[in-house]
């Protein structure tokens, strides 16, 4: 009697007001996700170029920024422009309160600032592995410094850059759960207010993981595809 009890309580967590709530947790997941990844891929490209400059003026801010997000946890990154920026005398009486008033944009920024030093030394790696001859060749060519990161340096560099990028992908998607720990409902946000409301854990938090699984599965095969086109050239004939 009591396991026919357990499961009749585990089925109303798929109830349609239930997977109403689920699919608003996804929506927000993926604004979340393809958002700091567009922005970081966006801010990422020049400061990878900065990055490689040899005057220690240009590149070393950009060291230091990659060094200190990628050295430090994203979950206290995100706390820290969170809660810490809350301190900041007279934010909340200035036009940046509206930004960090809701704690989408907060999160939105910890995960864009996190994202885009991870890509940048990803293209950096990519832009410092271009093939010597080739920049000979475009020199000999007369480009200048500018013409030839354009049009040999970085689609090269985007080509190398693409597999490990994917993996910055699943990343940023899965990093995305720690959203919830700062009152935002993403799928993992709904997953543990189903477990609060009906005290069954493992429906709740098992189907946000089968949805994720399936996002990533579908994240691998669409890079798997581009990598596919881009990279043709490499496979043997």
């Amino acid at each position: 009697m009591d396991t026919i009890l357990a499961l009749l309580e585990g089925n109303q967590i798929f109830t349609p007001r239930v997977l109403t709530e689920y699919w608003g947790g996804f929506v927000t997941t993926a604004q979340l996700t393809v958002l700091a990844l567009l922005i970081g891929l966006a801010l990422s490209v020049p400061l990878a170029i900065m990055r490689t400059s040899k005057n220690p003026i240009i590149n070393y801010p950009v060291f230091l920024f990659t060094y200190v997000f990628r050295g430090t946890p994203l979950l206290i990154q995100l706390y820290m422009i969170y809660y810490g920026v809350t301190l900041i005398h007279g934010i909340q009486e200035s036009v940046f309160w509206v930004i960090f008033r809701e704690a989408f944009y907060p999160a939105l920024i910890a995960f864009t600032l996190n994202t885009t030093a991870y890509t940048t030394e990803i293209f950096r790696g990519a832009i410092q592995a271009t093939s010597r001859n080739e920049i000979e060749a475009a020199k000999a060519y007369g480009m200048s410094r500018a013409l030839m990161m354009r049009r040999i340096i970085l689609p090269s560099a985007f080509r190398r850059a693409l597999p490990t990028y994917s993996n910055e992908v699943i990343f940023m998607l899965h990093a995305t759960s720690i959203a919830s720990l700062v009152t935002i409902m993403d799928l993992t946000g709904v997953a543990r207010e189903v477990y609060a409301r009906f005290y069954a854990p493992f429906p709740a938090f098992i189907f946000v993981a089968c949805l994720y699984l399936i996002l990533t599965f579908a994240l691998v095969y669409l890079f798997k595809r581009v990598e596919g086109r881009v990279l043709a050239h490499l496979r043997p004939r």
